[in-house]
């Protein structure tokens, strides 16, 4: 009888990949973890303890068959396991490498709550689907056959992506439509290489455009496409968007020049990448060489910029956030990553100005046009009672106000909808109070006929792995509409 291969937590200590030091990898923009070796991947596999209510799968967002894939790869039975993630996760690869584990499936990982540390299910993942490009796993999009029903997919993130891809497998006719001159959404201009690299991103593309889904780029709809042509070419439409209106801060100098906007920042940065030439990042105005830069904010778009602010050779990093570190809504595992890389966190701190003078008293004659940044006049904040939601609310400290040198500051203060009825010139389209398009849960129904919604458009500003999750729910609530449930099995 072959030796259990499970179970192994007792025994085997956690690991993650390697990660390379942050005095190299800060110098560049390649991912920072190696990956797994076969042996190690699965080593650490075989930690999973099979329990009986898997909470890593019930706290995924896409349910994926974890405990499953986990034992396969620790059998070495990789081919299978691989297959097995694919099911429910049309991209398994870019799950495991942005996801936030850590609050997520290894977040509730039953043997770290026995005192054993987490299995690591995201850099398994990782490796697992790097494997399956490797090894020519991934197949080609085939549909068994073509249908005449056609889908126009408004937004190429990963809800649309993720849409495009399931009903592409059943043959409807797929076209997306995007804005940028890039497919991917945020997955391309919005997260850097070092966490995401493009060529993971840009492989899917192929796929999907191989597999017959057309894309026209560099058509903002509203303006270039009318929303009601869309839908007159179209027997359905999915609104997959995102939400890319800023999220601004209502302090003095806002405007000031060398006071930028966070997507803006990391959109040149991800361009220059790719390797466009980009005058706003040649002249300097998005391009934090030899620059004091300050962000403002705590969350993932706030990590991904002071990382890229070290990697374009700032000369200081720091990061200001209203309340502590308990309470940021970014992944811990990304404020260490900063910290290592040299990344100094001002823990309840606010801006009140962003000014030309380091004179405190004078900051509000100091906004003046065409006076460059120079600092930052920041508050001192404590945390009060709870609101509603049931977080502490940021207090400032009166008479705690503070001077920090700057010649950047990056706002990453999080994203909110577009007014899409507006933009679209519809006004029938059904939006909440927030702005985000009313849809039926599950389904991604609006109350216009034929016309879906899914992902960050619905949700407000979310993760990833949310927009997958809506992206498949709705390409296959169409499908069940079309009578082709059975389409979705066979593919």
């Amino acid at each position: 009888m072959s030796q259990q291969p499970m179970l192994k937590f007792v025994s085997l200590g956690r690991a993650m990949p390697d990660k390379r030091e942050a005095n190299k990898r800060a110098k560049d923009f390649e991912e920072i973890y190696a990956d797994f070796a076969k042996e190690k991947a699965e080593e650490q596999a075989s930690r999973c303890s099979q329990c009986g209510v898997p909470y890593c799968q019930s706290h995924c967002p896409l349910h994926n068959n974890i405990p499953d894939w986990l034992m396969l790869t620790a059998e070495g039975r990789l081919e299978e396991a691989y297959q097995l993630s694919q099911q429910t996760n049309s991209f398994p690869e870019i799950c495991g490498r942005i996801c936030p584990q850590d609050r997520l499936c290894e977040g509730n990982c039953v043997i770290e709550q026995t005192g054993h540390e987490t299995v690591t299910i995201g850099a398994v993942e990782k490796y697992l689907t790097d494997m399956a490009w490797d090894k020519g796993w991934v197949k080609p999009i085939q549909p068994n056959r073509e249908l005449k029903f056609s889908v126009g997919i408004i937004g190429s993130g990963p809800g649309g992506l993720a849409a495009a891809d399931r009903l592409r497998r059943a043959g409807v006719q797929i076209t997306v439509y995007d804005r940028y001159d890039r497919a991917g959404g945020l997955m391309t201009y919005g997260i850097p290489s070092f966490k995401l690299e493009k060529e993971v991103v840009n492989n899917r593309n192929a796929q999907l455009i191989d597999g017959g889904v057309k894309f026209e780029l560099n058509c903002d709809v509203g303006k270039d496409l009318s929303f009601a042509d869309l839908r007159a070419r179209h027997n359905a439409v999915i609104i997959a968007t995102g939400v890319y209106k800023i999220r601004d801060i209502d302090v003095l100098g806002t405007e000031r020049a060398g006071v930028v906007q966070a997507l803006d920042f990391l959109t040149v940065s991800n361009k220059v990448n790719f390797g466009d030439k980009v005058k706003a990042f040649e002249s300097g105005e998005l391009n934090a060489k030899d620059k004091k830069v300050i962000v403002i904010g705590g969350g993932d778009t706030a990590m991904d910029c002071v990382r890229t602010a070290i990697r374009q050779g700032a000369t200081s990093v720091k990061c200001m956030y209203r309340r502590d570190r308990t309470n940021m809504p970014g992944s811990q595992r990304e404020v260490q990553n900063a910290e290592e890389e040299g990344v100094v966190f001002k823990w309840l701190s606010a801006p009140k100005a962003f000014v030309a003078s380091k004179d405190v008293s004078k900051f509000e004659d100091a906004v003046k046009a065409g006076e460059s940044c120079q600092g930052v006049v920041g508050y001192k904040m404590r945390l009060g009672t709870p609101d509603a939601t049931g977080r502490r609310v940021p207090e400032v400290i009166e008479g705690s106000e503070y001077f920090e040198k700057a010649d950047l500051v990056v706002k990453a203060l999080g994203f909110e909808p577009e007014d899409l009825p507006i933009l679209f010139n519809e006004p029938e389209l059904p939006v909440t109070r927030w702005g985000t398009v009313k849809a039926a849960f599950e389904t991604g129904k609006t109350d216009l006929d034929g016309v879906y919604a899914v992902g960050d458009i619905v949700r407000g500003a979310s993760l990833v792995v949310w927009a997958i999750r809506d992206g498949l729910d709705t390409a296959n609530a169409i499908l069940e509409e079309l009578n082709l449930s059975s389409a979705i099995a066979a593919e």
